[in-house]
């Protein structure tokens, strides 16, 4: 887990909501909601996982939350997000499929059943959801299928079935029924599915306390379960309204020149989605907010209503969008602008702590490193490793850190003219092409030199630096038998600079040393892959051309041959050319 992560953890509150997992590509792989967010987003981080959850946590590098007022609205939320954004981890909310509705069909008989795929129902005029629960959605179903006796079957059979027999169907097909008792059970239904479900509810207490009365337990049980479903299906967010418009709530927070923007989307009844925006301003807060909201709509579509914090000036926001735009003073509709307020608050808040936490690693850290070497400036420094396979395909990388952070457009690549294992005179040649280049554009001067090597390294790099006369202080980074980073090697003369480990200081020293040996490393191996198989053969000592051409025509490719053993490689070559050949390609492949 990288430090930005660990940064970010401390943050989080202890308040409940939904949190959104990301992987290296800011792709979101999965939506968790949770009851206080900083114990539940934390645990993915604590102890051992196995299996998928231990696959999802190798592929988080950042995350993002949102907070809500309770538990179910984190819910409702979820399952929103899930929809949106369609997350790779989330299986189990996915149901394998998508999420269910409930479709009452505009047909002279209806039918009430579960449907998934809505993108075929675009123009259904009764479908209800999508609900939180799916097992709850489909007994739901069940229940007032099995109190209205709808019409069950596709297609009109040529007699009564089943249904029509146990009372669960008035026999459509075989007898006429009265309209107006059909007009009737849709409009009981419809109001139940809209939340107004009290005539059922009503009508399943008086079943159970009837079958309860008759002993018959178990029945009445069963119609306990039916209003238990009932409740979950239709559990409406704790600030939701019920009216059913489209609308989108706007919250502000202001702070050390910074206002931060939370945008709630509000689509049947439900926050379906977030905008979050931080910038600094040069305007009063109040224009610059006015002037965010009436440039919030140029390519979004707009909604029914809008509502806003009481800084703002709605009659113009009104007047120029020409829509309904309200500053609630009282009510649901206060507690979602003071919702957006909050999560405006915690995201500037998050914004600032981030910052101060990197400024403590990376500027703390360079000040720090500045003090030890006694240097009156430290801000930009270049850092160089070498790589090569036993002394072949020499190249040498330079990385450039600038105030603690790496600025890649600096980076640079060296191909070593000197062809033979020799550390030295490869430091020394890419040490002497940089900075005589740097002398002759009349480029910028780094304030520290750092090579990733011991005190041989140091001594040559600086006999170059002096040697064209600059003065550019110039120390080493030195790593165990792990290849690890252990020590930093600098004064005169050269010495090991004891520093803490867990220190900010180390931890940048160590991303330095990593950087710049992944750099080169990459640059090495696509130096390498240009390579033919039979010129890479040439720089195996023994290997010559009557046993390169038996190689070429048994192995063909670098990869074949790399996966050979000794012994098999001995059936061309003498035991010892067989083992070089071995090592060379397994150092190769790496």
């Amino acid at each position: 887990m990288n430090q930005a992560l660990k940064d970010k953890l401390l943050l989080l509150p202890m308040q409940p909501g939904c949190y959104l997992m990301k992987n290296k590509d800011g792709i979101i792989i999965y939506v968790g909601k949770a009851k206080k967010l900083k114990n539940r987003v934390n645990s993915y981080f604590r102890g051992k996982h196995y299996g998928k959850t231990a696959k999802l946590v190798s592929e988080i590098v950042d995350f993002e939350y949102i907070v809500v007022n309770s538990e179910i609205e984190s819910l409702i939320l979820e399952i929103n997000l899930i929809k949106k954004y369609d997350p790779k981890y989330n299986i189990l909310l996915r149901d394998d499929k998508s999420y269910p509705y409930i479709e009452l069909t505009d047909d002279e008989v209806p039918t009430l059943k579960v449907i998934r795929n809505i993108n075929r129902k675009r123009k259904a005029k009764y479908l209800y959801g999508p609900y939180p629960n799916v097992t709850a959605a489909r007994n739901t179903v069940n229940l007032l299928n099995r109190i209205y006796p709808l019409r069950k079957c596709n297609t009109y059979e040529k007699r009564p079935c089943l249904y029509f027999h146990i009372g669960e169907c008035m026999g459509y097909c075989a007898h006429n029924i009265e309209k107006s008792k059909i007009i009737e059970m849709k409009t009981e239904i419809i109001k139940f599915l809209k939340g107004d479900h009290s005539i059922v509810t009503n009508k399943l207490k008086e079943k159970m306390q009837y079958e309860s009365s008759l002993l018959h337990f178990e029945k009445a049980k069963e119609y306990k379960e039916l209003l238990d479903y009932i409740n979950i299906t239709l559990t409406n967010q704790e600030v939701e309204l019920k009216d059913n418009v489209d609308r989108d709530i706007f919250g502000f927070y202001f702070d050390k020149g910074y206002l931060s923007i939370q945008v709630f989307f509000i689509r049947s009844s439900k926050i379906v989605e977030r905008k979050s925006k931080i910038f600094d301003i040069v305007d009063s807060v109040e224009e610059e907010l006015t002037r965010y909201i009436a440039r919030f709509y140029t390519s979004l579509n707009k909604p029914k209503e809008i509502l806003v914090p009481n800084i703002v000036d709605e009659k113009i926001l009104s007047e120029y969008l020409e829509l309904n735009v309200r500053k609630p003073v009282k009510g649901e509709k206060l507690k979602l602008v003071n919702m957006a307020c909050d999560n405006a608050k915690i995201s500037l808040n998050e914004k600032f702590e981030l910052i101060k936490k990197d400024e403590e690693k990376t500027i703390g850290a360079c000040e720090e490193l500045r003090d030890i070497l006694k240097l009156e400036k430290l801000s930009r420094i270049e850092i160089f490793d070498n790589a090569h396979l036993f002394g072949t395909y020499n190249v040498s990388g330079m990385v450039v850190f600038i105030d603690g952070k790496p600025s890649k457009n600096n980076y640079r690549k060296f191909k070593i003219s000197i062809d033979t294992n020799d550390d030295y005179g490869t430091m020394r040649e890419v040490i002497y092409r940089r900075y005589f280049r740097v002398l002759k554009d009349n480029l910028e001067k780094p304030d520290l030199i750092i090579v990733d090597g011991g005190i041989g390294q140091i001594n040559v790099a600086r006999d170059v630096i002096n040697s064209l006369c600059l003065d550019i202080p110039v120390v080493g980074l030195k790593k165990d038998d792990k290849h690890a980073t252990s020590a930093l090697l600098a004064h005169t003369p050269i010495e090991e600079v004891e520093i803490n480990k867990r220190s900010n200081l180390f931890y940048l020293l160590e991303r330095m040393q990593d950087e710049v040996h992944e750099f080169t490393i990459n640059y090495h191996k696509q130096i390498r892959s240009k390579g033919s198989l039979s010129s890479i053969l040439d720089n195996v000592e023994g290997i010559g051309d009557k046993r390169k051409k038996e190689l070429l025509k048994k192995y063909k490719t670098i990869s074949k041959m790399s996966e050979a053993t000794i012994l098999e490689l001995s059936d061309i070559l003498p035991s010892l050319v067989a083992q070089n050949l071995y090592n060379f390609l397994k150092e190769y492949k790496q």
